[in-house]
């Protein structure tokens, strides 16, 4: 071994504390990188490798009722490469041993079986026998969920018959990877889920021989999907097509993507810091061996080792550390990565969700640690580089003493002994103050944003669940009833006030922005649904005019006074100019809101309702459940305790999991920081400190000098990191604001305290390992070196 190295070994071990703080820091950042991207990347291919396998569709359509002849002159559109009719459906099941009702979406597929667009994946079973009207092939999340096995049988409300369906295969879909109803944020498996039965017999069952209600295509690979869009819905306009929609508007499209595209921030986002942070303290101690081997770097140039030799022999030391923590942490980034991307089989149904981690992946991340690495050292072996042997053969001239602020202003009469000691360091040493100010500031930003993810979760539960959506159930019929239909549901079981609302498929413009949503209409005096704007205010809705959720408005780009025009996708498919007068807050999609009675105006038609917000009596709600099952006109029911369950279950525990990781790592860093900058103060203040204890300071009183900086470096990093904590949430907030659900920004006090608590923790941790080895100061030794 050559002499330089035995000299790297020393080093490494008599700097070993140090040394395993900055591996620890450099093993969370790979440790967060490996796990966020080979989740991004096992994500991303499982979805590109199941759309194209099983023919995802590109464009969508939903209508009234068409003739199967039509399908034929809109595969002439130019651009439509494949193009698929079907019947769809949503009828109300009965499970065996539930008494809550579900509902079932019913798919029309191909009696025989073919490739076809949005294919089956079999898991278990087999396909449907041609002529067997009754039998099913059930999608398997639902049949998971709610303990369903080949042979069982379910009933269903089919076109106000009863019908009993038998279940012969569990599949999965493309067009449904991620499986809720549209009013829905997180699946509800139990109470949803999606059926695939006959073409014939579900035709059948809902007169639609020769016709269809549903269309999919795909495209060519050069189509003007908007041009395509237009002349679907030309063509279909008079059959009550609802508008035609492309893959980005597809639901599970949207929220698999919009999962993607979070993970890719995040695995930029976070590591990134950890990064940074490792190349701050490689730097730190890096250049404290530097300063205090000055003569040793002399006698080695001295004796013919050239600058090249002597910066490679400190960059050996840099890469071994970050070697080792790169080692850690792809190790341990690899195992959470797997059980992160198993953790997703909860929420999307993939034939395979295949977890990859390449080659690539892994010397990436072996770049960017070693990069950051080496761009922290950097400065330090430069340093080292350009000391000529004969002024690195000299100490390092003293600092220059002078009067501390403290001292110029009078003050120090106010300070004993060791605190103006601690004074007058700090600030004749900003810049490292300020570094390790800034590490520890980083650890409380890290807490804060691990918390914040879970404070934003309770207010979206607190706001959109009990402030905004304060009915217990929510019921949809399966097409648009007459008036007298308000009256019939207060006398359903156990109903205590119903409010009805008026559904109406709609498309929005503004200039040359525009958005296919539903116009809701609202009773302008209900209590089961409020309005509510920024400051959680109740937002009156007017006699006239359309209330605009926040985040749709700022899709469209109107403000209140704008007119809007309506486009209505239904009926006689009217337009009209609406002026928007306000705007609303919601965390959860976008809508826009009317006043019933206005709406109906609108449509031309009477009190005409498509559903009812009830509150309900929770003692009769078996007999509730078994009315709706028995009521065809009524196509779902949804709970909203069970909608605050579920959230909780699925986005709350995935949070929890995210910040518990998100705490150990931020400890890591915070003892790392506190650690490192007072292993390196007793490094360099160990001749002070002897030179104290031998003129009669005690081992009390050297400690407090030493430990006491770094508690005040560590109290002024306090309200810093929590700023700075508050701009990364407020950073995360606006990534995670989109079409589908925001995150609010709003951080809770005992967040504060945790990110606080917990840091001072580390730091008290940190201070009780640099007091031991105070206690076990060699006063004698100390002295007789230079340093």
């Amino acid at each position: 071994m050559k002499a330089l190295d035995r000299k790297l070994w020393r080093d490494l071990l008599h700097l070993r504390g140090q040394v395993i703080a900055i591996i620890l820091i450099v093993a969370c950042g790979i440790t967060g990188l490996v796990t966020l991207m080979s989740a991004y990347d096992s994500l991303k291919l499982s979805q590109a490798t199941y759309y194209s396998q099983y023919r995802f569709a590109d464009v969508f359509v939903s209508l009234k009722r068409a003739p199967e002849a039509i399908a034929l002159q809109l595969a002439e559109i130019s651009g439509v490469s494949q193009l698929q009719t079907r019947v769809v459906v949503d009828v109300t099941l009965d499970i065996p041993d539930r008494h809550e009702p579900a509902t079932g979406r019913i798919i029309s597929i191909p009696e025989q079986p073919q490739p076809m667009l949005n294919d089956l994946f079999l898991r278990e079973g087999r396909y449907i026998e041609a002529g067997r009207r009754d039998e099913v092939l059930i999608s398997e999340a639902f049949a998971n969920a709610n303990h369903l096995t080949l042979g069982d049988r379910v009933g269903a409300v089919i076109n106000g018959r009863w019908q009993t369906l038998q279940i012969v295969g569990l599949a999965l879909s493309p067009e449904y990877v991620y499986e809720i109803r549209g009013t829905d944020l997180v699946p509800d498996n139990q109470r949803f889920g999606v059926i695939w039965m006959g073409r014939e017999a579900l035709a059948a069952a809902f007169d639609m021989q020769g016709a269809f209600n549903d269309l999919t295509l795909s495209l060519t690979p050069h189509a003007n999907a908007p041009e395509v869009l237009f002349q679907l819905d030309q063509s279909l306009e008079r059959y009550g097509g609802l508008g035609a929609y492309d893959r980005d508007q597809q639901l599970s499209h949207r929220f698999l993507t919009d999962e993607i595209d979070q993970l890719q921030v995040t695995a930029v986002f976070l590591p990134s810091i950890f990064l940074g942070i490792a190349a701050f303290l490689l730097n730190i101690v890096l250049s404290r061996i530097i300063s205090t081997q000055r003569d040793q770097i002399a006698v080695l140039k001295a004796f013919g080792y050239s600058n090249s030799a002597v910066g490679l022999h400190y960059f050996k030391l840099v890469l071994g550390v970050t070697l080792l923590g790169a080692a850690i942490g792809t190790g341990l980034g690899l195992w959470f990565g797997s059980s992160i991307t198993q953790y997703y089989t909860n929420f999307f149904q993939f034939p395979i969700l295949r977890y990859e981690a390449g080659a690539g992946l892994i010397l990436t991340t072996l770049g960017v640690s070693l990069g950051a690495a080496l761009l922290g050292a950097f400065t330090a072996v430069r340093r080292a580089i350009a000391l000529p042997p004969a002024e690195a053969m000299r100490p390092e001239a003293p600092p220059q003493f002078r009067p501390t602020l403290i001292e110029r202003w009078g003050l120090q009469r106010l300070f004993p002994a060791s605190g103006r000691i601690i004074l007058r360091n700090l600030e004749r040493k900003p810049i490292q103050a300020l570094l390790s100010v800034l590490g520890i500031a980083l650890a409380i930003a890290i807490l804060m944003v691990g918390r914040y993810m879970g404070d934003a979760v309770l207010y979206i539960i607190d706001v959109q669940f009990r402030q905004v959506q304060r009915e217990d159930v929510t019921l949809v019929f399966n097409e648009p009833r007459p008036a007298r239909a308000r009256y019939a549901l207060n006398h359903l079981p156990g109903v205590l006030q119903a409010e009805p609302f008026r559904s109406v498929a709609a498309r929005l413009r503004y200039e040359h922005r525009t958005h296919r949503t539903g116009l809701m209409g609202l009773e302008p005096q209900g209590e089961l649904r409020h309005l509510v704007d920024r400051q959680l205010r109740p937002v009156q809705l007017p006699p006239s005019g359309v209330l605009l959720t926040a985040t749709l408005g700022r899709m469209l780009g109107v403000e209140p006074g704008d007119r809007l025009t309506v486009e209505v996708l239904e009926g006689d498919r009217s337009i009209h100019q609406v002026e928007v007068m306000g705007l609303v807050d919601e965390f959860i999609g976008v809508a826009a809101y009317m006043d019933i009675q206005a709406l109906n105006q609108l449509m031309r038609e009477g009190q005409t309702i498509s559903g009812a917000y009830l509150a309900v009596d929770r003692h009769a709600l078996d007999h509730l459940y078994e009315q709706v099952k028995n009521t065809p006109a009524i196509a779902s029911m949804a709970m909203r305790q069970t909608t605050i369950d579920q959230f909780e279950d699925t986005i709350a525990a995935s949070l929890g999991i995210f910040t518990g990781v998100l705490v150990i790592f931020a400890c890591v860093i915070a003892f790392g920081v506190v650690y490192n900058a007072a292993r390196i103060a007793l490094s360099e203040r160990g001749r002070e400190l002897a030179t104290l204890r031998i003129i009669g300071f005690s081992r009390g009183e050297i400690a407090l000098i030493l430990l006491g900086e770094q508690a005040l470096l560590t109290l002024v990093a306090i309200p810093v990191g929590l700023a700075i904590g508050l701009g990364l949430a407020a950073l995360l907030a606006s990534t995670y604001d989109s079409e589908l659900y925001r995150l609010p920004f709003v951080v809770n006090r005992a967040t504060y305290l945790f990110a606080a608590g917990v840091v001072l923790i580390a730091t008290v941790l940190s201070g009780w390992l640099i007091r031991r080895q105070l206690n076990q100061l060699d006063l004698i030794a100390v002295l007789k070196t230079r340093e």
